[in-house]
């Protein structure tokens, strides 16, 4: 590394999903290269066309110092990262694939159900990048953790069979501890009925009140989780964790580009399937790779852009 440790700008749209993979991403940039590191709102910095199309950037606030990498996610931030472009020296990257050509930056990192074809300057990500980050070890008590997602264009969503599943992993399981969470897309009279299943063993968590670290908390007291398969983001980060993770049966719709990255992710032993539950219940998954996208997507932006003298 050079004298002066990278910085890094992050631009984000705020939404969480877009956040949280930029968070997971920076983390790891300040972990393994010293990386300073800013978050900038890309709302609050409105970038007209043509200043996107001509790469002139728009007055900055002048006390973030000039970044080596600027890193965006979302569609909200794209203007603001291409009038960036022409900055003396500052690498552009644009997670998951753009609505605009890739060659106008100089970097994309995009998950592989987008399907994009390989390139020198593109790397594919199995699923989302998050900012889980691996357990050092799995606990040994039978606690269950249950991530329920909601109506998709990507599977048939049925709130009986959801529902019936749970109850089924419940039933056969009855010495666990479960925990079950909805999130915003979950049907209101789902999570009812799910809340009707609380008892000494079932606590039911309402997903509005949980806060930013309940996720990562609530996977390192799990011993295994369940995800609805709509919920890329979810079932990624549970996955990251380590611990074993399976997949509610439900139909995926034809040609949807989310469920073929799912089934991808169960062929490649990162999550099973429903029919596989009891790998995933007593922890024997199939020699399961370890899933930790952010880790591998900043040591490649590292090689390509931040070693010492290149920036």
């Amino acid at each position: 590394m050079g004298l002066s440790a990278p910085v890094v700008w992050l631009l984000t749209d705020n939404k969480p999903g877009h956040r949280n993979q930029l968070k997971g991403l920076g983390n790891r940039l300040r972990v393994l290269s010293g990386a300073s590191v800013a978050e900038i709102d890309a709302t609050e910095v409105p970038v007209p066309l043509w200043r996107a199309l001509l790469g002139m950037a728009p007055a900055m606030n002048e006390t973030l110092r000039a970044p080596d990498l600027i890193i965006a996610a979302g569609s909200g931030t794209h203007r603001l990262l291409l009038s960036l472009r022409r900055r003396r020296k500052a690498k552009t990257v644009v997670l998951m694939k753009p609505g605009f050509p890739i060659g106008w930056v100089d970097a994309a990192i995009i998950p592989e159900h987008d399907d994009i074809d390989p390139a020198r300057h593109i790397l594919i990500t199995e699923g989302v990048i998050n900012a889980i980050t691996p357990l050092a070890r799995i606990t040994d008590k039978p606690e269950g953790l249950i991530l329920i997602g909601g109506p998709s264009p990507h599977f048939d969503w049925d709130d009986d069979v959801v529902l019936g599943q749970v109850s089924q992993l419940m039933g056969r399981y009855p010495e666990w501890r479960w925990t079950i969470s909805g999130s915003r897309r979950t049907p209101e009279p789902l999570l009812q009925k799910l809340q009707e299943l609380a008892g000494p063993k079932v606590t039911v968590v309402d997903h509005e009140r949980t806060h930013a670290g309940w996720l990562p908390h609530q996977l390192s007291a799990s011993r295994a989780v369940w995800v609805t398969p709509d919920s890329t983001s979810m079932v990624c980060e549970a996955a990251t964790s380590g611990v074993p993770t399976g997949l509610f049966e439900m139909a995926p719709r034809h040609h949807s580009r989310v469920a073929r990255g799912m089934a991808s992710l169960v062929e490649k032993g990162y999550v099973a399937r429903w029919s596989d539950h009891a790998s995933v219940m007593t922890g024997k998954l199939p020699g399961s790779p370890s899933l930790w996208e952010a880790d591998r997507a900043a040591r490649w932006l590292i090689n390509h852009f931040l070693k010492e003298g290149e920036h």
